[in-house]
């Protein structure tokens, strides 16, 4: 009976350690930082700036990044949404990257900020597959659509948000923030975006050729640069984020 018992407790923790390691922590995706200079402390990547009510549809891909770990704990999340740069709800859905004490993790998420954020458990995300995601409004409705197109393997919500000004819309690397406090950057080394596309104002096309656009670095409490963003690529739909430093 003894020996039996000692093969179960055996063969548990044998399973624990070949299970990846996942974090369940109260992650919020926050509207922008401002710094100065067309930086922020928490965003980086590109946004386009309308006026309240025009924004319709925010759309764009990644390739999902691999992060390198260290002692601690490090987050990156790479998304696409409306709202947020200059207004106080965002709507949007995406990927995010973890580490805790040398472990990485990744999921899926949405979240209508201020409202908390929702992983999507069903869609597991794994470095180097693509992601696209589309938050779109209609009839006071916001449905926000993320699929990895590696694996085909797609997700939708839908939900109102109260006060939400329609007034931009973005391709993102965010440091998110837990508790109020905003986290450590992970090296994520590059996040490569594409096809960063909005209709607004009934008219829809790529970042680069709508009014409004801006880029925008990620930087510390001090100023350095942690993420820089790279010119928009000759489509006017592509761009580069590249880790720096922590902050």
């Amino acid at each position: 009976m003894r020996l039996r018992l000692a093969l179960i407790v055996f063969t548990v923790l044998l399973g624990l350690l070949a299970t990846p390691a996942t974090f369940a922590v109260p992650v919020s995706f926050g509207r922008n930082i401002p710094f100065a200079n067309n930086s922020s402390l928490n965003w980086a990547g590109y946004a386009v700036s309308s006026s309240t009510g025009s924004v319709t549809i925010a759309s764009g891909s990644w390739v999902q990044p691999s992060i390198t770990c260290g002692k601690g704990s490090y987050y990156a999340a790479f998304w696409v949404g409306i709202d947020g740069f200059n207004s106080n709800t965002v709507e949007q859905t995406g990927t995010l990257a973890q580490c805790s004490n040398h472990v990485a993790s990744y999921s899926a998420w949405y979240e209508f900020y201020p409202a908390a954020s929702v992983t999507i458990s069903g869609l597991s995300v794994k470095p180097g597959d693509q992601f696209t995601a589309k938050v779109s409004y209609s009839s006071t409705q916001f449905t926000t659509t993320i699929t990895d197109t590696t694996t085909g393997r797609s997700y939708s919500a839908t939900g109102s948000v109260s006060s939400a000004a329609r007034s931009s819309a973005e391709c993102i690397t965010e440091r998110p923030s837990i508790g109020g406090s905003i986290t450590k950057l992970a090296d994520f080394g590059t996040a490569s975006f594409s096809g960063c596309t909005a209709t607004i104002n009934g008219l829809s096309g790529a970042f680069g050729s709508l009014s409004g656009v801006q880029s925008i670095n990620m930087v510390s409490r001090s100023g350095s640069i942690i993420a820089q963003t790279s010119p928009l690529g000759t489509d006017l739909a592509s761009f580069t984020v590249t880790w720096k430093g922590s902050g």
